[in-house]
């Protein structure tokens, strides 16, 4: 009877897991949600145009855990992520996260009535890198195309990097890192990124008074 429970539990639990993975959100599918949650909240005012605090909260709450920000700090760091310690990169990967939060919440303030139109993406059973397409369409004025390379994890789907008119965001910061470890070592990266955010957050207290 015992081995029969047994069979039945590891059963019930195969299904529950087999059930979970095939409702997973494919990775246009999760991109699209997030764009409609993350512009939803801006609309009803859980970031306010203009708040930048607010704005950083929705960006920190709805974007950064969609976001692979281990290796897109290692990617934007390049060669010299190997120079840097176990401790280093712990750092490196804690402030490059807090300056997406600011780059991404400064993207949210000049939204405006912009549209995302989100392609669909061609992924087979078993892949484990995609991208995905999309155009930001605003009035007047040309698409803007933002590409979004992601793959997919233990936690799902999550972006790597950001192609936006064919200009990687992991590149423009890569050419910025390069610079300073090489003028300055790893610590004068982790002290650049520190002082970024340090200005970053006095913008958004000045922003609070």
């Amino acid at each position: 009877m015992r081995y029969l429970i047994t069979i039945r539990t590891l059963l019930a639990l195969t299904l529950a897991a087999t059930a979970a993975f095939a409702q997973e959100p494919g990775p246009d599918a999760l991109i699209r949600t997030v764009a409609g949650d993350v512009v939803a909240a801006v609309k009803r005012g859980d970031g306010r145009a203009g708040d930048a605090a607010a704005l950083a909260e929705v960006a920190e709450k709805m974007i950064l855990p969609h976001v692979n920000t281990a290796r897109m700090t290692r990617l934007a760091v390049g060669v010299a992520w190997r120079q840097a310690t176990p401790e280093q990169q712990q750092r490196l990967a804690e402030e490059f996260a807090t300056l997406l939060v600011h780059t991404y919440s400064g993207a949210l303030a000049s939204y405006g009535d912009r549209v995302m139109d989100v392609k669909p993406a061609r992924v087979q059973p078993g892949d484990t890198e995609a991208t995905v397409r999309s155009e930001v369409k605003q009035p007047g004025a040309q698409p803007i195309a933002i590409d979004y390379s992601m793959e997919k994890t233990s936690a799902g789907w999550k972006v790597y990097d950001v192609k936006i008119a064919g200009i990687s965001l992991v590149s423009t910061y890569r050419s910025t890192f390069s610079e300073a470890v090489r003028n300055h070592g790893i610590e004068g990266l982790i002290g650049l990124l520190s002082e970024k955010n340090r200005q970053n957050g006095k913008r958004l207290a000045r922003v609070q008074l």
